[in-house]
């Protein structure tokens, strides 16, 4: 099975942060993978994406046009990586800076409130971490644990007061995204339940 994800937002949100993550927790797995980087002029307020690819076969290009999944963190990338992800994919949305609904009705969209989840954890730069949790809850690319066990060995001596609340930013991302999932399985079964039943003549 491949997965193709692009992690997109400003510079400056960890994006390329947390695709070097994926990519390394795939390495760790044994899995093949590719990390390809790009962003604006700035840095610091430009825009930023990355692509990761995590496969079990080996992995023809790197470059990818319509992936599986995006995490698109900010509006701009919902506006140019919506109508790319491919029908049926997986769209992590920053409802912290996205202020309109995903248009698209062949998507399944997990939206997490992450700058706000991550100031309640203690600092709102882990935003990024929270949603590559919420896509490792819907995707299933990587085990959550893995990438928990390739933070701890990617942060420097200098920042490992930084790996607890990473793993609690990660591990709360999946918690949102399955909280998630059940609301929109319960309001599909409201929606069934109040459909007028249909009567034969």
């Amino acid at each position: 099975m491949q997965h193709e994800i692009v992690i997109a937002g400003f510079g400056g949100q960890g994006v390329l942060f947390a695709g070097q993550l994926l990519a390394h927790a795939a390495l760790d797995a044994g899995l093949e993978t590719t990390w390809f980087p790009a962003y604006g002029p700035e840095m610091r307020g430009g825009t930023a994406h990355c692509t990761v690819i995590v496969s079990d076969q080996p992995i023809g290009s790197p470059v990818v046009r319509n992936p599986r999944a995006a995490i698109v963190m900010n509006l701009p990338s919902l506006e140019k990586y919506e109508p790319l992800v491919r029908e049926g994919g997986l769209l992590i949305v920053n409802g912290s800076l996205v202020d309109r609904p995903v248009t698209r009705a062949d998507l399944e969209v997990v939206t997490v409130r992450a700058e706000e989840v991550a100031q309640e954890l203690g600092d709102k730069r882990m935003a990024n971490v929270v949603l590559l949790g919420a896509l490792l809850e819907r995707l299933g690319a990587l085990p959550l644990e893995q990438v928990e066990a390739t933070l701890a060995d990617v942060l420097p001596e200098r920042r490992r007061a930084l790996l607890e609340p990473n793993v609690a930013a990660l591990r709360r991302g999946a918690a949102e995204a399955r909280a998630g999932a059940r609301q929109d399985a319960q309001a599909e079964q409201d929606r069934v339940e109040q459909e007028p039943e249909l009567v034969a003549p």
